[in-house]
């Protein structure tokens, strides 16, 4: 399953994402592993669910990082959810055009859709986009609109 959490750079979405993991972590029967840019959320997320700071890594494309995700799910088969904090940063969309950046979501949703149904991992992934802005075929998997 992949959801998203949507709005605009400044609108709350980590508050959101960091509430849902610590939330989703005491009916977890799996683990929960937080990608995030940096380690500055450490102190907010529970101490079962494990932070990843994706840049400290090397990550240069978005090939690289959906290798580097396949990778943590080879790791560990008992991950239930996975949590993308700044999405479009640590998938290196940030600085790419609109149309480039929409493509490339749209690719990784299409990836992580195949992950999600063969590993029964959960995605749930904050993306500093707009509702109307993401693409046509990833809204229905948008659960919050900021």
């Amino acid at each position: 399953m992949i959801q998203i959490i949507a709005g605009e750079k400044g609108k709350g979405k980590t508050k959101v994402l960091i509430d849902k993991a610590n939330n989703d972590i005491i009916t977890a029967k799996g683990n929960i592993v937080y990608l995030d840019k940096s380690n500055k959320h450490m102190h907010e997320l529970s101490n079962k669910i494990r932070l990843v700071n994706v840049r400290d890594y090397l990550i240069e494309c978005k090939d690289e990082f959906l290798g580097f995700v396949s990778g943590i799910i080879s790791q560990n088969h008992d991950i239930e959810s996975i949590y993308f904090d700044s999405f479009l940063k640590i998938t290196l969309n940030e600085d790419l055009d609109k149309e480039e950046k929409l493509q490339n979501l749209d690719h990784i949703l299409s990836k992580f859709q195949k992950i999600s149904e063969k590993f029964d991992v959960n995605f749930i992934i904050s993306v500093s986009l707009d509702y109307k802005d993401i693409p046509e075929n990833a809204k229905e998997y948008v659960i919050v609109s900021l």
